[in-house]
């Protein structure tokens, strides 16, 4: 169905196979290749339009009749070439080409990837083509929808290995040193999931599963893979068993990349990742490190079904993907890994970075209607994945586990191979539960936003009443229009209501409950924010020491306190006082998001007065201080991965917060590190110990870090050495960080976000990172390009740490005469950041001094 003002291909073609051949040459990077592609003809034509972006033709035929005839629009990303003759409707076609292309350095299309290896630079030849890029590596049919069979071969260096989405058929020795590696012709599948490597790769493997499974990185570094080799085993025989289809293609392949912009790409049997991402040792290594590489693998795994099998028909259709994805790995993750009670953590997590995004004015729906390739990179974000995911989360819950999985399976099955839109998703649990899905979810997903729930108490009743939320708490009555159906999920002391759903403005409702206990959406299943009365935060406060309330509902109220007051439905003293009632609780992901809450209000009142964010860490410490010294910093073999991430966290929030012991012990660990003593950092503490170091650390500090950075252990050690470069105060070390930035043979382009969040921790590091901006901006925007989603994120780095209107008059100023393609999104977003961070300082601050200092906390 095509989507008026949508940029797409004519369809009077329809590629049904490629026949590709590649070769990459290191010495220039350059790439030469050739295709024929072959088209069922579906009306009468005199022309063939495809996608190609910075690609020279040399040669192209019809049907072995040469053309002569064709034109770019690099604009647009065209080639169009016109025969003298027409082709028949029903007809078929073979378009041949030849060309060239750059191995770019661009992490996008065909690309090369560089690492050091024995003092010296070497490469390697690898992919990314999610969403447009493919246009980069072969002219195409570039839009998910245009399906097609690929028979690849790559030529390389004799001694190089060469992969592709399917195994290999043959491998021709050319006798000049080079290879010709040929590969099975793929099923049907989109562009966007071809992906082909040549370079100096080793691997390991794990054979437990029906498929070959293989874990690829440059030589010395795949012993790190086994992790995920023997993860993606477990994973794969838990998805064949969950969806009822077994894994589609003959191997399973992932791959190590040294340069790449994303965290991983599901590329059909061919996965590329990070090395951050895929390669770690489980024994030395995080825990939060060890969670993030088996949820990126599971996730990119849940793909292979879930997009790759089944694709969404357009990108408006991008959740689809990304949501499920990002489900579906933390439910694997809660089944093959209960201990690590993920679905808590999902809470303070998933739900919570949607909500964020979600609450900004400049938000944008799950189904967003794109257009142009240039507003595609920017819906990779946290409505696409954790919204997506969150929505799917709450369906589960409405209709049932079993229902839901069933249903999903059956969706899979019936449209395996094809393309869909969202309502196929809703008519096959519909069909399963019995329950009108489309109806209810349609409004979720088309509309941007989510609701406030607010809730006034009567005798014996409940009155609640949504409304569109803002975080600037600003929402005009046009912008209030929509009425979602919220499922209450009221909690008492009777049970759980799941029951009741508020589909109108206003509901009363009848609370029975002996003990003046409710609380509304029980373990956070609803995406909304509930607003209280004041003195039921108190109660409710209560009712968490009281143990009434599970580790989701805890979460769930501290993040609904922190957001309601930073947006001014209550004043920020409710979350103080709701806080400081929590200083016996036990659960790391509670504690999470109390110190990240309490970090928001230091981060809104960045620049004003010191007393004040002193205060805070006064605060801070205090509200920590007896779990601290119950738990300390110590970990043994016993420890559980709970009390882990609790002692982790305490830590991290003493040292920031000034605790003079545990800065002290920071610094003696680095020394003592730096000295040779590997073992004086627990690798829990590592990124907490080098940040502290660097806070209040001079140039030899400095040297030091950047010398573990240039020198790394692992690559933890490798990242998080990078981003406490960025802690430092002083104004000379930080000119060295910012100068840093664009070198890419010292900082990776796919890493120069980390030390700019690192330069987020302070006011001077925000000042800093803002003039560097403007300073490079010409140069950022080249080496970056707009249909990379990563210059959004240092538009966002750059500008969203301000809290003042004049601070805000200044960006917009800034780029008031600049190309915003690409990053317009990001840029919004970021002013509706700063619009809100201003206005709550402007409504607070005086109060939050007032109790800092009663609560005797201001000196």
């Amino acid at each position: 169905m095509a989507v008026q003002g949508r940029e797409v291909l004519p369809t009077n073609v329809s590629p049904t196979h490629y026949d590709l051949t590649l070769e990459p040459i290191f010495d220039g990077f350059t790439f030469k290749g050739e295709e024929t592609i072959e088209f069922d003809v579906k009306e009468r034509t005199d022309y063939i339009t495809l996608n190609s972006l910075e690609i020279e033709i040399q040669e192209a035929s019809l049907n072995d009749v040469k053309i002569e005839d064709y034109v770019f629009d690099a604009e647009k990303q065209l080639v169009t070439f016109k025969f003298a003759d027409h082709l028949a409707q029903g007809s078929k076609a073979k378009l041949y080409l030849r060309f060239t292309g750059e191995l770019n350095d661009k992490m996008a299309g065909f690309y090369r990837s560089s690492y050091r290896e024995d003092g010296k630079t070497k490469y390697l030849a690898t992919t990314q083509m999610e969403a447009t890029d493919c246009r980069r590596a072969f002219p195409c049919y570039d839009e998910p929808s245009a399906k097609a069979k690929f028979t690849i071969n790559l030529i390389a260096d004799k001694d190089l290995v060469a992969l592709s989405n399917m195994d290999e058929s043959q491998t021709t020795l050319l006798g000049d040193g080079r290879k010709k590696v040929s590969f099975n012709t793929t099923p049907v599948m989109s562009t966007y999931l071809v992906a082909f490597i040549v370079g100096d790769l080793k691997y390991v493997e794990n054979n437990s599963y029906n498929v070959p499974i293989k874990v690829y990185a440059t030589p010395g570094s795949e012993v790190l893979g086994q992790y995920a080799a023997d993860i993606t085993a477990k994973t794969l025989t838990f998805f064949d068993k969950k969806f009822d289809i077994p894994y589609p293609l003959p191997k399973c392949d992932l791959v190590a990349i040294h340069d790449f912009a994303a965290g991983a790409m599901e590329n059909f049997g061919l996965i590329t990742f990070r090395n951050s991402d895929l390669l770690m040792d489980p024994e030395t290594v995080n825990v939060n490190t060890k969670q993030r590489v088996t949820e990126v693998v599971m996730h990119e795994l849940a793909h292979q079904w879930f997009g790759n099998l089944v694709t969404m028909d357009f990108w408006d259709g991008l959740w689809l993907n990304e949501g499920f994805a990002t489900w579906m790995s933390w439910y694997a993750c809660d089944s093959l890994y209960p201990e690590w009670k993920v679905w808590e953590s999902y809470v303070s997590d998933s739900l919570q970075q949607a909500l964020r995004l979600d609450a900004l004015r400049a938000s944008h729906p799950i189904e967003v209607p794109v257009k142009r390739v240039d507003e595609i990179s920017q819906i990779f974000d946290a409505i696409s994945y954790s919204k997506g995911s969150s929505l799917l989360k709450m369906i589960s819950k409405w209709l049932g586990e079993e229902h839901f999985i069933k249903g999903v399976s059956n969706y899979l099955k019936k449209h395996k191979w094809g393309n869909t839109q969202t309502s196929d998703l809703w008519a096959a649990l519909g069909e399963v539960s019995g329950k009108d899905v489309l109806k209810v979810m349609d409004i979720w997903t088309k509309n941007i936003g989510f609701p406030i729930v607010k809730v006034e108490e009567g005798k014996g009743e409940i009155t609640v009443t949504q409304h569109r939320f803002l975080a600037t708490g600003d929402v005009k009555p046009e912008e209030d229009t929509v009425l979602y159906p919220i499922f209450l999920g009221l909690k008492t002391s009777n049970g759980v209501d799941e029951s009741i759903v508020l589909d109108t403005r206003s509901k009363t409702i009848k609370v029975e409950t002996s003990d003046d206990f409710f609380k509304i959406n029980a373990d956070q299943f609803g995406i909304y924010r509930t607003s209280y009365e004041p003195s039921r935060w108190s109660k409710l406060g209560q009712a968490g020491v009281d143990g009434k309330l599970s580790v989701e509902d805890r979460v769930g109220l501290v993040a609904d306190a922190g957001s309601l007051a930073s947006s001014g439905f209550l004043k920020t003293t409710n979350l103080l006082n709701l806080v400081k009632l929590w200083r016996t609780e036990s659960n790391y992901v509670v504690w999470d998001e109390i110190l990240n809450r309490i970090g928001a209000i230091k981060a809104a009142c960045i620049f004003e007065d010191e007393e004040t964010t002193n205060a805070l860490k006064v605060f801070t410490l205090d509200l920590i201080s007896d779990k601290l010294k119950e738990l300390g910093w110590e970990f043994t073999s016993n420890d559980t991965f709970a009390e882990q991430q609790l002692k982790s966290s305490l830590f991290a929030s003493a040292v920031n917060s000034g605790h003079e012991e545990a800065i002290a012990f920071s610094k003696k660990a680095l020394d003592a590190y730096i000295a040779g003593d590997k073992s004086a950092i627990h690798p829990n503490l590592r990124p907490a110990i080098f940040n502290c170091n660097a806070t209040n650390g001079d140039e030899k500090t400095f040297e030091s870090l950047l010398h573990i950075y240039e020198n790394p252990g692992s690559i933890e050690e490798k990242i998080s050495a990078l981003r406490s470069l960025g802690r430092f105060k002083n104004s000379k070390i930080l000119d060295k960080v910012v100068g840093l930035l664009l070198q890419s043979d010292v900082v990776k382009q796919q890493d120069i976000y980390i030390p700019m969040q690192g330069l987020r921790a302070s006011k001077v590091g925000i000042e800093k990172l803002w003039t560097w901006l403007n300073v490079n901006w010409e140069e950022v925007y080249k080496v970056i390009p707009p249909s990379s989603s990563m210059l959004g994120s240092i538009v966002t780095l750059s500008t969203s740490g301000f809290t003042k209107p004049e601070q805000k008059a200044a960006v917009e100023k800034f780029f008031a005469d600049k190309n915003t393609k690409g990053y317009d999104q990001a840029l919004a977003q970021s002013l509706d950041v700063l619009s809100a961070n201003s206005a709550w300082v402007a409504r607070d601050s005086q109060d939050i001094t007032e109790w800092l200092s009663v609560n005797g906390y201001k000196k």
